[in-house]
């Protein structure tokens, strides 16, 4: 193929699979904005609302494990396309959901329609782009997709607002059947004529291990550990805010409307858009280290996170939106895992190892919810909502394991210094 020719492929294929990806995005936060409808409508309490935005991680999670070496096997092309079709049939059972029981069924076939989508995109870019290419480009696909995230917030509470929740995720089911066939149509594990080990430098990673040795070499290495729970804390703390938390904080605790709460939140969506776009860049530039610019990263969001233990309030409506861009930008920092787990080990087990990754990501996400939800619950509920007091109390949780786990990854060793 011609040069013009794979640059064009690799567009296209970057195009579809980031459509998919923008919809996976969308499912995972899009309760923060509809929490209070579901709440009323489905007479849900903050536990059972904690576990309701919780079930779709702890799924999604659950699946990586066997997913990765599904991914390395079949390929990614087939996987995301299978499991797309299990996320249509969840997409369109929530939006049909008339009991705590439906909706988490709904819950949990979205959960594990889209937990291969990135960890098997980033596998299909393995064999697409080198190593020195591949942070560029998976930043990039975090950047676009957060357009979901983008979506799910004062977009939803407009669509809501204008034709219900109901209406509302049912078009994003029948949106979501469109990109699976898409997937299918149009993208390719592998360019044309190449093998599957291509994005291997020099030829290596040629026999492809069995499932329980690379198990086995990932479980194996120390720093996989340190950067998995660090892994936790990072997407903890982001689905804390935006996953469902961050929307009852601002209109219980603060006082704010729907749509209000819904725009607040979008600027956490522009801000790890525009930091996605941009981290790849800074580790070239100022760090010379995938490592360095992550923990930097990192220690910025708890300083920022902060906020939510009681000195937001004290900020004017223009300053908060500040902060939370600022958080955003902050939370981009954590893309950085993926090129760092990409270095530490071959492309034919690069889909095992990055799922592998993705298990204490999403499990951050599940636990910290719920955490946080029967922390909440604990201090009762009125008229108004919970009181601030109980939002400050939950947000400890996050903060704690971020500080922890902060400390513990600066013993790891760097895989990711760049030349």
């Amino acid at each position: 193929m011609s040069l013009n020719t794979v640059n064009r492929a690799r567009w296209t294929l970057f195009s579809v699979l980031a459509l998919m990806y923008i919809l996976v995005y969308f499912y995972r936060v899009s309760l923060a904005v509809v929490a209070g409808d579901l709440s009323r409508e489905l007479q849900l309490s903050p536990q059972q609302l904690g576990s309701l935005a919780g079930i779709l991680f702890y799924v999604y999670a659950a699946a990586q494990l066997p997913l990765g070496p599904l991914i390395d096997r079949y390929g990614g092309r087939l996987v995301i396309s299978l499991c797309g079709v299990l996320t249509t049939a969840g997409g369109l059972l929530f939006s049909q959901a008339g009991s705590m029981a439906s909706a988490m069924t709904a819950r949990v076939l979205i959960g594990i329609g889209t937990a291969s989508v990135l960890m098997a995109t980033f596998t299909i870019f393995s064999s697409w782009y080198s190593k020195q290419e591949f942070g560029r480009i998976s930043g990039l696909m975090v950047a676009v997709g957060n357009l979901g995230n983008l979506a799910a917030t004062a977009p939803l509470a407009l669509a809501v607002g204008a034709i219900g929740w109901r209406s509302s995720f049912l078009w994003i089911g029948i949106v979501q059947a469109a990109v699976t066939v898409l997937v299918y149509a149009m993208v390719r594990d592998t360019p044309p004529g190449s093998s599957p080990e291509s994005g291997d430098e020099g030829g290596k990673g040629t026999v492809r291990p069995g499932m329980i040795s690379a198990w086995r070499e990932i479980f194996g290495s120390r720093d996989f550990w340190l950067l998995g729970l660090l892994s936790f804390s990072w997407y903890g703390n982001y689905l804390a805010l935006q996953g469902l938390w961050g929307g009852p904080y601002l209109m219980e605790a603060l006082g704010f409307s729907r749509e209000q709460a819904g725009r607040m939140l979008m600027f956490t969506s522009i801000g790890f858009i525009c930091g996605s776009m941009v981290t790849d860049t800074i580790a070239r530039r100022f760090f010379g280290s995938y490592k360095k610019t992550l923990l930097a990263g990192q220690s910025l969001l708890f300083l920022l996170m902060t906020a939510f233990l009681g000195w937001a309030p004290l900020l004017p409506t223009p300053l908060l939106a500040i902060l939370f861009f600022a958080i955003g930008l902050a939370v981009s920092s954590g893309v950085m895992i993926y090129p760092i787990v990409r270095g530490m080990f071959p492309v034919s087990i690069v889909g095992t190892a990055l799922t592998s990754l993705n298990f204490y990501v999403l499990m951050g996400a599940a636990v910290t919810q719920q955490v946080m939800g029967i922390v909440i619950g604990l201090y009762g509920r009125s008229a108004a909502g919970s009181p601030p007091q109980a939002f400050q109390a939950a947000f400890i949780f996050p903060l704690a394991c971020l500080a922890l786990t902060i400390v513990t990854y600066t013993a790891a060793q760097d895989h990711s210094a760049i030349e």
